[in-house]
């Protein structure tokens, strides 16, 4: 009971004028943030510390998680509209939100996206109040061993991502996989692949990767093809989704709240596996999954739910455990820190204010999120009408600020070029790209946690089916790559029998 007054009384906190002033500065940056491919949340938070030193410890904490869930929602907006991923949270976004709007679909493809985001974050704020120490809890028992497995698992559902043969997909995160052990080893600090250059020394930032395949291969490829009829751009009337699509979209709305929600917590997983896991989970449950690449809505819907979800819920190990599960929560820890808070198990009982304040910050968050991202999907959908020449360069222009910003580092700006390349050549052979980006970002932490559960059992790898969660999941892995491909085989071998024989009947 004690709980719950002190959770509703957390309210009365978030609505202090100057907490709710700063919960929209920090969505409102986060937005534009996100819009800006190449900067990120983590970075942002960063360069604001100063300015928090000032202010109430609630109130800069309220503005810097607002800068955190924002961003999640502003690169939905390059994603759709120009391919452009600033995060590794909108790869998937922009499989299928790039081609609705190549098909005049992109206020359907953002207002969706607005209203999954606000759905799935609202609901893993309700976890939050309600299970955080039983989630974060179960959270504990993940180490090095589930955690390999789990990425493991990821890595296998990217080879269901492209339209393409499995084969090109597998291929595709093969190299994704290679190119994630390019510089320093992570355990051993020795250079690896880097051919003697300085430069390669800390390998490639996932910006420098996914700006090149998606952002300039994808121009390089339109250009090509210029001589095409473009694909009708949207009106302002038709810049929300209509009926249809949010019927069409409630279940993968739904699922991705529950998968974000619980990816989110766990460390390393986050946002960008919680998008990932979703679009795997809408295609395989799909009775149209070759619809999805080009232009479903579903594709759009789910992960944009999943990884606001996980943005939120990935506050749940900080604040109870004082265990932040990715780069943004371990700069957001740094800011409790400075502000003489210690999270952890004592957060909720020493400072009530803070905890339940940034929490129910969220609610007001997401609603002055919605409120925002609405009515300028109008605005967001004329980018579109703007000349294909115009637009080439903007998205060279955004694509090479964003990556400068990332390490101030003009090599960078010419690694882009180079993938850009890659990526050209990789869509007129057929290669998705989608596969290849995602096996990267998840390919160091296959790698760290890998070598460290080798060298907890020894050098035994069955110690990895003795453990009850790596277990159960390598269980899951051996359904998806064993299992479900024979079933599928069986029904299709039966499907061709009877036409077989008819056919010899004849």
């Amino acid at each position: 009971m004690d709980i719950i007054q002190t959770a509703v009384e957390g309210f009365a906190v978030v609505f202090e004028p100057q907490n709710l002033l700063f919960c929209l500065i920090g969505v409102t940056v986060g937005m534009l943030i996100g819009v800006l491919p190449g900067l990120g949340s983590a970075a942002t938070i960063s360069i604001l510390l100063p300015v928090t030193y000032s202010v109430d410890p609630t109130t800069a904490v309220i503005m810097l998680a607002g800068i955190f869930y924002g961003a999640q929602y502003g690169g939905t907006i390059t994603s759709v509209l120009l391919q452009l991923p600033g995060e590794a949270s909108s790869v998937v976004t922009a499989l299928d939100g790039y081609k609705m709007a190549r098909q005049g679909r992109a206020g359907s493809a953002l207002g969706i996206a607005a209203i999954g985001s606000f759905a799935g974050g609202t609901v893993a704020i309700l976890g939050l109040t309600l299970v955080a120490p039983l989630v974060a809890g179960f959270a504990l028992r993940f180490g090095p061993p589930e955690y390999a497995v789990l990425a493991l698992l990821g890595i296998l559902l990217v080879a269901t991502l492209g339209n393409g043969s499995a084969l090109k997909n597998a291929a595709a995160a093969t190299l994704g996989l290679l190119l994630a052990t390019v510089g320093r080893d992570p355990l051993l600090g020795a250079n690896r692949f880097t051919f003697g250059s300085d430069q390669l020394a800390d390998g490639f930032d996932f910006v420098i990767i996914a700006m090149g395949l998606f952002g300039v291969g994808e121009l390089l490829y339109n250009l090509e093809h210029r001589a095409r009829p473009q694909a009708a751009v949207p009106s302002f009337g038709r810049a929300l989704p209509t009926r249809a699509d949010v019927k069409e979209s409630k279940g993968a709305i739904a699922r991705g709240s529950v998968i974000g929600f619980f990816l989110g917590v766990l460390p390393g997983g986050g946002a960008a596996m919680s998008s990932l896991v979703s679009y795997a989970v809408e295609k395989r449950t799909s009775k149209t999954p070759e619809r999805f690449g080009r232009g479903a809505i579903e594709g759009v819907a789910g992960p944009e739910t999943a990884n606001n979800a996980a943005a939120t819920s990935s506050f749940i190990p900080l604040l109870t455990l004082g265990v932040p599960a990715n780069a943004t929560m371990a700069v957001l820890f740094g800011a409790l820190l400075l502000q003489g808070i210690t999270p952890g198990p004592l957060l909720m009982s020493e400072h009530p204010d803070v905890f339940w304040g940034v929490i129910n910050s969220m609610y007001i968050g997401n609603i002055f999120l919605l409120v925002l991202s609405i009515p300028l999907i109008g605005i967001f959908v004329k980018i579109l009408k703007v000349r294909t020449d115009v637009l080439a360069g903007l998205t060279v222009l955004i694509a090479m600020v964003g990556v400068y910003t990332v390490r101030n580092n003009a090599f960078d700006m010419l690694v882009v070029v180079a993938f850009g390349v890659l990526g050209y050549l990789m869509k007129k052979l057929g290669f998705e790209p989608g596969p290849l980006v995602l096996a990267f970002v998840l390919g160091s932490l296959l790698e760290t946690s890998f070598r460290q559960s080798m060298r907890m059992f020894g050098g035994d790898a069955t110690s990895f089916f003795t453990r009850p969660i790596s277990g159960a999941l390598l269980a899951l892995v051996f359904v998806l790559v064993v299992v479900l491909p024979g079933v599928r085989a069986l029904r299709a071998r039966r499907a061709a029998a009877p036409k077989d024989t008819a056919d010899a009947g004849r």
